[in-house]
């Protein structure tokens, strides 16, 4: 496969993946990883691995049941997919807030190796 029809193909595979993300579906957001997956979030100092990564984000969603995400910018080059978005969630306080931050993906033979995550995250912004 050409590199510009491998890239098209990867961001493909990321709207489909952020659109599962959106619709909170974690067997569908699973299947898009490969064996062994690693999910970490660097910032609130979150890891899950392989099985576990499952169980992990519907945690993720049970404490943040309307969590969306925009996406802002993306890059996509040689099996690597950097994504640039802003969340919306609703605070302990009832208050929307907002932030931003990028996942990094590789990827192996289509499936998603390592989801890492760095956002803004420990100081959100309150939107209305």
């Amino acid at each position: 496969m050409n590199p510009r029809d491998a890239a098209a193909e990867l961001e493909t595979t990321i709207e489909r993946y952020n659109d599962a993300w959106n619709a909170q579906d974690v067997d569908a957001i699973v299947s898009f990883h490969a064996p062994g997956m690693v999910f970490e979030n660097h910032t609130a100092g979150d890891r899950a691995e392989g099985d576990d990564v499952g169980p992990h984000i519907a945690g993720i969603f049970a404490r943040n049941p309307d969590l969306r995400f925009t996406g802002r910018r993306l890059y996509v080059r040689d099996g690597l997919v950097v994504s640039e978005w802003t969340a919306t969630a609703t605070n302990r306080d009832g208050q929307r807030v907002e932030w931003d931050g990028i996942d990094v993906f590789p990827f192996e033979n289509g499936l998603i190796l390592r989801k890492d995550v760095y956002s803004s995250s420990h100081a959100p912004r309150i939107v209305d």
